[in-house]
């Protein structure tokens, strides 16, 4: 797979920076299949705040794992255009265990 330099909009300060072919690379390497949504200092501003806990608490949603039915708990509210699974199930998806729905 080929990856080349893209440009991103920052969804915080709305600047755009540079999600680089190297960039790319490690997250496909990693199994994340998102691109970044903040830039490199909102990032850390926000990990920062987590690691603080000054963001407060996450808000979960009860949601049916698409791939055993069982209950699933998520920290985003699913969009339906995705399967959602379970901590598990996850799991034995990003290992390539299972088959994804």
């Amino acid at each position: 797979m080929s990856f080349e330099d893209k440009t991103l909009t920052c969804r915080d300060c709305g600047t755009q920076f540079l999600f680089s072919a190297g960039e790319q690379e490690f997250f496909a390497g990693r199994g994340l299949l998102n691109e970044p949504g903040r830039c490199p200092s909102c990032r850390s501003v926000r990990k920062a705040q987590r690691a603080a806990g000054l963001d407060g608490p996450r808000e979960m949603h009860e949601v049916t794992c698409d791939q055993c039915g069982g209950v699933a708990r998520v920290p985003f509210l699913p969009r339906n255009d995705k399967p959602v699974y379970c901590s598990e199930c996850f799991e034995l998806v990003r290992a390539g265990q299972v088959a994804q729905a």
